[in-house]
């Protein structure tokens, strides 16, 4: 399927473990080295959580990886382009070693510009927990390239 309609039911991505080298991966990426996301040990015994938890930014970050297994890919000479978010909530902390994965629901599509802009509903499971860690509304840009 090339395109991608309004649907009442959300697509799903395939699971994403986040391990300890993942998460201090993002923190040297970003230079947040808070010892909630890098130091187990501190963490489980002076921390909120019981252990490290993932970056919020990390869980939102996601969102394009979840995308490829989720989505349409789009159309030949079709490029997507992420426009921004008009809401984004961290509702749940996401303890190192989780699964998660993406859940996207098409809201609107309009014109924009030279394209069509995409509303997408969007969230980040966490398995095992009934609230998301992210929920969001993120835009998408989609542009025709030249031929």
């Amino acid at each position: 399927m090339n395109e991608l309609t309004r649907q009442s039911e959300p697509l799903i991505s395939e699971w994403i473990t986040v391990d300890q080298p993942f998460v201090d991966r993002f923190a040297d990426a970003i230079l947040d080295h808070q010892f909630i996301h890098v130091e187990p040990e501190r963490a489980k015994a002076e921390g909120p959580y019981g252990g490290t938890i993932a970056h919020g930014f990390l869980s939102l970050s996601l969102l394009t990886h979840f995308t490829h297994s989720a989505l349409p890919l789009p159309a030949a000479g079709v490029v997507e382009v992420n426009y921004g978010f008009d809401k984004i909530r961290f509702l749940a902390p996401v303890p190192v070693g989780s699964r998660l994965r993406g859940r996207f629901t098409l809201v609107a599509e309009e014109p924009k510009g030279c394209g069509k802009l995409r509303r997408f509903a969007v969230e980040v499971e966490v398995e095992g927990m009934q609230k998301p860690a992210v929920i969001a509304e993120w835009l998408v840009l989609v542009v025709e390239g030249e031929n």
